[in-house]
């Protein structure tokens, strides 16, 4: 595919940049390379009733189902990547306040409200179970029965297993999370420029591509509704 072909013509221009440089290569022949144009595609996302569905899934008291209940809840409440929900500190969590320090791409840090079922399944989890398994100075909020920072795949297995209990039939992704909380508030109304802030998008060209996916909701609400659609 053109991504694939991407990824390997970088891959082997850093290989020349660092050869040149290291005076171990005269030239660099990749100078010649030309990248492929990717094309352009858009995020798919899940309907209100499927984020429903799978925040539900993690049912009980179990302390992993406790822990997987407020990590899927905070994720979609706060617009997280994988990477910062994993990586999120207990002091980037401000409850009394109702918002969380987030550490992004770049080391960038944002600040992101967020509304009160996911707090309280956080406050949950930090009572019931993360004593059970943290050590003494153990900064990271989510944690394995291994007292160790949950990964990256380890969640991504988890949130596999959810979207199966909850019936959701499509391929799921952490990630997919991420865009649907985005589509949504831009559906629902919300201003391009504070989707782009909570996402943490230092370009607000990369949020616009979730207002083609509200503008299809749109359209088809009004097709749907319309006297005349």
């Amino acid at each position: 595919s053109a991504r694939s072909q991407a990824r390997t013509t970088s891959a082997v221009r850093q290989l020349h940049k660092f050869l040149v440089r290291e005076r171990i290569a005269g030239t660099d022949p990749t100078s010649l390379l030309s990248t492929p144009r990717l094309a352009h595609r858009l995020p798919t996302v899940l309907t209100r009733e499927e984020v429903a569905q799978l925040l539900e899934a993690p049912e009980g008291d179990a302390p992993t189902r406790t822990r997987d209940r407020a990590m899927l809840q905070l994720m979609y409440a706060a617009g997280l990547r994988v990477t910062e929900l994993v990586t999120l500190p207990v002091d980037g969590v401000r409850l009394a306040e109702g918002y969380v320090e987030v550490v992004g791409k770049g080391r960038k840090r944002r600040v992101v409200p967020v509304h009160d079922v996911a707090l309280s399944a956080v406050a949950e989890y930090l009572e019931t179970v993360r004593p059970r398994h943290a050590d003494p100075g153990q900064p990271a909020l989510f944690l394995s029965k291994r007292r160790r920072p949950l990964t990256r795949q380890a969640f991504w297995l988890r949130v596999q297993q959810h979207a199966v209990a909850a019936g959701i039939t499509q391929v799921i992704s952490p990630h997919k999370l991420r865009h649907s909380f985005a589509t949504h508030l831009l559906t629902g109304g919300a201003d391009l420029r504070v989707v782009q802030t909570l996402l943490g998008h230092a370009d607000v060209g990369t949020t616009q591509v979730y207002t083609h996916l509200s503008r299809d909701d749109l359209r088809g609400m009004h097709t749907r509704f319309h006297p005349r659609g």
